[in-house]
């Protein structure tokens, strides 16, 4: 089992949703968050005065996956995500020890499908 954490930016949202549902994978949680990468933010003048964002808006998701569904959830996510700028985003796969399942008490690959 793995535990998938993307970073992407909010209006590809919908998109990466889609190529996942494609992928047949539908568990996953999202988060708003905010950060800087290779980025680096942005400079705006607003009324007057300059201001840095160094802080942009992007969005976490969070997907549990059998090793089966890895790569296709890694192909997924660049395919919803991928607009060739700078910005669209980070995957990581990690390990994921075990999971349990609170209403049936499932536990380990059962658990999170």
């Amino acid at each position: 089992m793995k535990l998938i954490i993307a970073y992407i930016k909010p209006e590809k949202l919908v998109d990466v949703k889609k190529a996942l549902y494609k992928s047949e994978i539908y568990n996953l949680s999202v988060t708003n968050i905010v950060g800087s990468g290779r980025q680096k933010g942005y400079s705006e003048t607003y009324r007057g005065v300059q201001h840095e964002v160094n802080l942009l808006k992007k969005v976490r998701l969070e997907i549990g996956v059998n090793d089966e569904f890895v790569e296709p959830c890694k192909k997924a996510i660049v395919e919803g995500a991928q607009t060739g700028n700078i910005g669209d985003g980070v995957v990581f796969v990690m390990p994921l020890e075990d999971a349990l399942r609170i209403r049936t008490g499932e536990t380990g690959n059962v658990a999170i499908g």
